[in-house]
């Protein structure tokens, strides 16, 4: 337990019960977001002192109920049950009151120190409910308290209510009654069950219900410590499901509903009959015509904000970073005699690394700052709703066509953005289809080389490229759904939230908490891979240093070497520079028009004055329109940024990115060899490589789901894992 002077608070409740902003309220930027040990559930936490003592919330994840069968519940029960917590606080939503509390009968029934806040007091006000809070305080046996977070004095009585209750460890006496077959058959195994529940600091009972419930770890841990075989646990639920005509799971589920349903009916009345404005935005909204083209023109928006709004600020910051960190530094270290070559490395290797995550800062906080609005406002769930016939046909909820669309502003917000799923499988599938939509970096590329070589059909050839990466998602989906990722997505069984009018404070605190977070996790990576590629880019094999001689670099011979392997996309050998900026594209794909720019003016001895003017004349001298084409279908395919592999990294695994990124790289390869040859090369060896190394990844991706479980995504040992003592 927590000393005296510092307590530890969890906030639960169900999903869109207001407990986010409550926690925001409360903690204001004091914030950390992480991930809980083993799975991608986000951890958040914040702090806040009040009369001289210290608070630590931890806001576990949204759910309905305590059974273990997705992650959010299994990492909120495993915490619950650890004891760390002082105070479990319980939000309920006012105006939902019958189905917000079947989440707080579980937590009754668990004997842990539990507290009521009901939220969202103003709506159930304006809904025309009234509600007797110190009489459903008295049925639950434990202190209740109504806010809302709207009203500031509200958030003060709030603190002085968790101070009181952080203090006292209020454990509510209620036992819920069942049918006698199971109150006899708990009655028999409690008593067995007592010695095992104090080892593990549970209540007897609760554990009880849960072996009777057939919960996987209450059963494991019966069976491994040998009070109860398989076979009596069998007997006994069998001869109770004959007699009541039901499985226990579901009579035990069935009596919770009724008793919350008896105690909201006692409590909740109406005081006037109110038409819901939900109803009448919703019947626009969701309707089953126009819901579609509104959900694309609200996506456009996201869109155009993240991109167009968030380029306005990327040249600022980029410019800001490099005055400080590159300019600055490199100055600085002139001034105190430095070594050119500590300067460059710092300067232009780790200062280009910071300058590189500055600049992707607003594209992340536009991306997120637009997702807050839409859940805050409470049009995502109803987005996930519209889409969700497309997204299944692709083994996919109807929400995870959100970061899909996102993807084409730009990878890194994308993946982040793959958090409002809800299980871990929906996310890696999802995540694995992101990269193909083409982000926003590409298009200067794709720019380029549609002036140089298609000047009348830039639009066409643009447009093009971007259906092929929906189209390769969409097979590469289509794949792993039946193979690695086999089974059903998850089912769309959600509330729809009201609509609130967004609010500021709780939206910029949401979007700045993940900003930060993106700054800390991916920008290690960024920082270090941009610091390498400047020590390959700067040095010569013969050992010399020279930065502004690229064309001699390390990293230019590595070019040369590869340039072999992709000559069946049409690049020879003395268009080596192609293959660099390949590698250079992989720390920034708009990169890949600057290193193109600098080592063809190197090679071709080009003034700064006439750049402008031959720079199309020379990259059409180095390719042809099909070898050029095919190289734009590589760079819309292969292996993304680093800082989009950094950040599925972060997501998933450090594995999971790695075989993402070659799998990418090859399906490049793949699709642009095919196009060459079959347009211009028309080499039959090519051809048929590229065939057998599409047949090999089918070939890899079945073997592959034969030997992984069809449940191996999302099955995560239990609370093995979690020390409950």
């Amino acid at each position: 337990m927590s000393n005296k002077n510092d307590f530890t608070l969890a906030f639960t409740g169900n999903p869109n019960c207001g407990k986010s902003s409550l926690f925001n309220l409360l903690t204001g930027a004091k914030q950390q977001i992480g991930n809980w040990p083993g799975v991608t559930v986000e951890r958040v936490e914040g702090r806040y002192q009040y009369n001289n003592q210290s608070y630590n919330i931890v806001d576990l994840p949204g759910i309905y109920s305590l059974s273990p069968n997705s992650e959010d519940e299994q990492v909120s029960r495993d915490y619950i049950l650890s004891g760390k917590a002082d105070l479990i606080v319980n939000i309920l939503d006012s105006s939902n009151l019958s189905r917000n509390m079947y989440l707080t009968a579980q937590l009754i029934e668990m004997r842990v120190p539990v507290v009521v806040v009901l939220n969202m007091m103003d709506l159930a006000e304006s809904s025309g409910l009234s509600i007797d809070i110190d009489h459903l305080s008295a049925h639950l046996k434990c202190p209740v308290i109504g806010v809302s977070a709207v009203n500031q004095n509200d958030i003060s009585r709030l603190k002085d209510f968790l101070k009181t209750n952080s203090e006292e460890h209020p454990v509510s006496t209620v036992e819920l009654k069942y049918p006698n077959e199971i109150e006899d058959l708990i009655s028999n195994w409690k008593i067995l069950l007592e010695s095992k529940a104090q080892e593990l600091n549970l209540d007897s009972r609760w554990m009880t219900l849960r072996l009777i419930e057939e919960d996987p770890w209450v059963t494991s841990a019966i069976y491994n410590a040998a009070i109860l075989t398989k076979e009596e646990i069998e007997l006994e639920l069998e001869h109770v499901k004959k007699i009541l005509n039901e499985t226990p799971d579901m009579i035990i589920a069935d009596y919770v509903y009724g008793a919350v349903n008896g105690i909201s009916r006692e409590v909740v009345k109406r005081i006037r009959k109110v038409k819901p404005l939900n109803d009448i935005v919703d019947s626009v909204v969701m309707h089953p015509i126009l819901g579609i083209p509104i959900f694309f023109a609200v996506m456009m928006l996201v869109f155009f904000v993240t991109i167009e709004i968030g380029s306005i600020f990327v040249g600022w910051f980029d410019t800001f970073a490099e005055m400080i960190f590159v300019d600055g530094v490199s100055s600085l270290l002139s001034s105190v005699g430095a070594p050119e070559i500590i300067s460059y490395f710092i300067a232009d290797g780790i200062g280009a690394g910071i300058q590189m995550v500055i600049s992707f800062i607003p594209f992340v906080f536009f991306m997120f700052l637009m997702l807050s609005l839409l859940e805050d406002s409470g049009y995502m769930a109803r987005a996930a709703f519209v889409m969700d016939r497309f997204m299944g046909k692709l083994g996919l909820p109807g929400k995870a066509f959100v970061p899909m669309i996102v993807g084409f502003g730009c990878t890194v917000p994308a993946i982040l953005s793959t958090r409002t799923l809800d299980n871990r499988r929906d996310r890696m599938i999802t995540i694995f289809m992101v990269p193909m939509m083409s982000c926003g970096a590409r298009l200067p590329v794709y720019a380029l080389f549609a002036a140089a070589f298609f000047p009348t059909k830039t639009g066409l050839i643009v447009f093009s490229l971007y259906m092929t990466g929906i189209l390769v998602a969409v097979l590469s989906g289509l794949l792993i759904k039946v193979t690695l990722f086999r089974g059903e997505p998850s089912h769309l069984i959600m509330e729809l939230p009201r609509y609130h009018i967004p609010r500021a404070k709780h939206i910029l605190l949401h979007t700045w908490a993940r900003v930060k977070d993106f700054i800390k996790k991916a920008g290690q990576v960024i920082i270090i891979a941009v610091f390498i590629m400047s020590i390959f880019s700067s040095l010569s094999l013969s050992g010399g240093f020279d930065p502004d001689n690229t064309a001699e670099s390390i990293l230019a011979a590595l070019g040369r070497f590869m340039t072999p392997l992709f000559t069946s996309i049409g690049i020879t050998d003395e268009n080596w520079p192609a293959t660099v900026g390949l590698f250079t594209g992989i720390f920034a794909k708009e990169s890949v028009v600057g290193t193109l720019n600098a080592l063809y003016s190197q090679l071709e001895s080009i003034g700064p004055a006439s750049e402008a003017s031959t720079g199309l004349l020379i990259l059409r001298s180095k390719f042809t329109p099909a070898a050029a084409y095919a190289y734009l279908l590589f760079i819309l395919l292969y292996m993304p940024c680093v800082a989009a592999v950094s950040a599925v990294m972060r997501e998933i695994s450090i594995s999971f990115g790695l075989l993402q990124a070659l799998y990418l790289t090859v399906v490049a390869w793949i699709i642009s060899t095919l196009f060459y040859q079959i347009v211009e090369g028309h080499n039959p060896v090519y051809i048929s490589i590229a065939a057998a190394l599409t047949a090999l990844i089918i070939l890899i991706f079945k073997v592959a789901a034969r030997l992984v479980p069809v449940d191996h995504i999302d099955h995560i040992d239990h609370i093995d894992h979690i020390d409950l003592k």
